[in-house]
């Protein structure tokens, strides 16, 4: 009795950590670019990468939280650095479209993951899904459309990079499966993260000195006028990399299904909080647009398990 209630108020302890932190990281992502003025967006992914490549390392090198997976080959290497920019750059897209749009928007475009997935799974494998699952993306889709038609902050270059974003995400998905396919090259995604994320950061560094000009200097210069925008990145940074780690946990003590239920759920709750601290204008139809797609993305999950179940 004390064991499983024990263990529920654990796993409860991680379905609340996962949520504080990833919803914590895109509010104060969204007030550094936006509101706070810190206008740098691959800088600010920088932070991140770099975060998550020495944070998973500690993790699982010292801590032992998971097996340490070694990279067997040079064609293994080139799968997972290919993963890691197409990560790299859904990071930066999602960070980029927060600098314009409302996190509430910005939420509900995300939630069309599920349609981008089912597009590149179709395109790159040729895996098709029950007929019943295509008709659920319709509502996912046309959500969006109607939230954007009735976004009063409606930015059209954030809504192509947030678009762009959740795309990059649902591809990463789909060739994560198709290129670590073999039981030789799988790796979990503690250890996939401490491979790509070094990778992103070879990346990140010299697009954000060549395209955000002396971004370091700037925020050296911020750091001596107000030193808690460094306490700040820091933060954000360490969050970031807690947001992969509860992600894991929470799959490794429920299923990729709970998950997938409770970020649709994570979505919804993001939206109030955000409207509640950064005071953004919506409208109902807006509001009625975002609620069709988290409706489609449920439906969505349903009928992917109940395909699942008939094989």
């Amino acid at each position: 009795m004390n064991i499983s209630l024990s263990g529920r108020l654990f796993t409860f302890g991680l379905i609340a950590s996962w949520y504080a932190s990833n919803i914590g990281v895109i509010l104060l992502n969204k007030y550094l670019l936006s509101n706070y003025g810190f206008r740098y967006p691959m800088f600010l992914t920088l932070c991140h990468m770099m975060a998550c490549s020495i944070l998973s390392y500690i993790a699982i090198s010292w801590f032992k939280m998971v097996p340490m997976q070694t990279v067997r080959s040079r064609v293994q290497f080139v799968k997972i650095s290919s993963l890691g920019l197409i990560f790299c750059f859904s990071v930066v897209g999602g960070n980029i479209s927060l600098r314009y749009l409302p996190v509430s928007f910005n939420q509900a475009v995300g939630a069309t993951t599920p349609f981008f997935t089912a597009v590149f799974a179709y395109l790159m494998t040729l895996r098709r899904e029950g007929w019943l699952t295509y008709i659920t993306l319709i509502p996912v889709v046309t959500g969006v459309m109607i939230a954007s038609g009735g976004e009063p902050s409606f930015h059209l270059f954030g809504f192509i990079m947030c678009i762009a974003a959740t795309a990059a995400r649902a591809l990463k998905t789909v060739l994560q499966g198709v290129l670590l396919s073999s039981e030789m090259e799988k790796l979990n995604s503690m250890n996939l993260l401490m491979y790509m994320a070094p990778v992103a950061v070879l990346c990140l560094l010299p697009a954000a000195l060549v395209m955000e000009g002396d971004v370091l200097g700037i925020t050296i210069t911020l750091a001596r006028d107000d030193s808690s925008i460094l306490w700040l990145l820091i933060f954000n940074s360490a969050l970031a990399y807690f947001v992969n780690l509860t992600n894991f946990l929470v799959t490794k003590h429920t299923s990729a299904l709970t998950l997938q239920v409770l970020g649709n759920a994570k979505g919804a709750v993001a939206v109030v909080i955000s409207i509640l601290i950064f005071r953004n204008p919506v409208s109902v139809t807006g509001m009625l647009g975002y609620t069709l797609t988290v409706f489609g993305v449920i439906l969505y999950s349903e009928a992917k398990k109940r395909s699942k179940i008939d094989i």
